[in-house]
């Protein structure tokens, strides 16, 4: 007659693993998996044509964003044609220098809040310039590299709109 698997320690050394190992299985998987959405998710890069147009592609949100410099800082930017300023948080503020302002509220959709307006702000969405922007400091939520491009840096350009992507056109 053989030996009983349970007293040569093979069942038991078998259920003690087996569970960690069905854990460290599906972590793997959900790492992966974590892995290619947040590649798939990301927004396409910003375009510029032949003619200077800088093309915006519209993200999988539904939002249009675009990597951008503010005060010689980067930003992701939110491209919010409804936003009267380019608009970055207070810490971001700080980091790129732009210290004072002229006080202000900004009224949003989410109620009013204090912030400050910094004129003469150099802006950059992509390779496309703008020397002098005014910059709202007040937004909230987000990381600190987000920012909203609204209609101080946009209204310098003709916006068209298609179902998926946005084109800047300078005038």
């Amino acid at each position: 007659m053989g030996a009983d698997p349970r007293s040569s320690g093979g069942l038991t050394r078998g259920l003690k693993w087996g569970p960690a190992a069905i854990a460290v299985f599906w972590l793997a998987c959900m790492g992966l998996l974590y892995l290619a959405m947040n590649h798939y998710l990301q927004p396409k890069p910003v375009v510029v044509t032949a003619s200077g147009d800088l093309v915006i592609p519209k993200s999988r949100d539904g939002h249009f964003y675009a990597p951008g410099m503010v005060g010689g800082q980067p930003v992701r930017f939110l491209v919010d044609t409804g936003a009267t300023l380019v608009v970055v948080s207070e810490t971001f503020a700080r980091t790129a220098g732009l210290a004072a302002g002229t006080p202000t509220t900004f009224r949003t959709a989410n109620g009013n809040l204090p912030g400050r307006i910094v004129a003469d702000v150099p802006v950059t969405v992509g390779p496309v310039a703008v020397s002098a922007v005014s910059v709202g400091v007040g937004l909230v939520g987000g990381e600190v590299g987000d920012a909203l491009l609204g209609q101080s840096f946009l209204s310098r350009f003709d916006i068209v709109l298609s179902r998926d992507q946005m084109v800047l056109r300078e005038r």
